[in-house]
């Protein structure tokens, strides 16, 4: 079992319980997936570029990407629809947890300057987006391999019903907000 899971079924539940005054233990909030996506923007020109992005992302996650499409032409782009423009990966259960944990006590310190996550980042609903400006960061992948520099979005999705208890459940996961 991942360290993180346990740390969250021991430690963390009990707390958020107490601190919303939670009657059931099924109304705390807990991470429903992490979407990390990928999107290749010179994918358009060399298709090679978006093979090499789903290969990356296979190596940061532990799991096969889907392929995203244009949803429609834009001619100022040389766009069509139904392109391949991007990748992601909807990331459940235990590889959720290890991904996070991995992001949070790994790749965030490695980020140069890095003074903690933005606390704005939440949609109102309990969900957390979260921009990464490249993907060297992970362990995974190697700095002499890689022929462009990609950012991907990390969108973590909780049950949390506000903001702030979204913000408590990571921040309680070790997230580093910013002071």
């Amino acid at each position: 079992m991942n360290r993180l899971l346990e740390k969250y079924k021991s430690e963390i539940k009990p707390s958020l319980m107490e601190k919303f005054g939670y009657k059931s233990v099924m109304e705390v909030p807990k991470i429903v997936k992490i979407v990390v996506n990928l999107g290749v923007g010179d994918a358009i020109s060399e298709p090679k570029r978006l093979d090499e992005a789903v290969s990356e992302l296979t190596d940061i996650t532990g799991q096969k990407p889907v392929i995203t499409k244009a949803k429609k032409s834009i001619a100022n782009f040389k766009l069509r629809e139904g392109m391949a423009i991007g990748c992601k990966v909807d990331l459940r259960g235990e590889k959720m947890y290890d991904f996070l944990d991995k992001l949070v006590n790994i790749s965030l310190p490695r980020v140069r300057d890095f003074h903690g996550v933005s606390k704005t980042a939440f949609d109102g609903r309990g969900n957390y987006t979260l921009g990464v400006k490249e993907q060297i960061i992970f362990p995974e992948i190697s700095y002499d391999k890689v022929n462009k520099v990609r950012g991907m979005d990390i969108v973590i999705v909780t049950t949390a019903k506000t903001d702030e208890e979204a913000e408590a459940l990571l921040r309680a996961l070790g997230m580093p907000f910013a002071k």
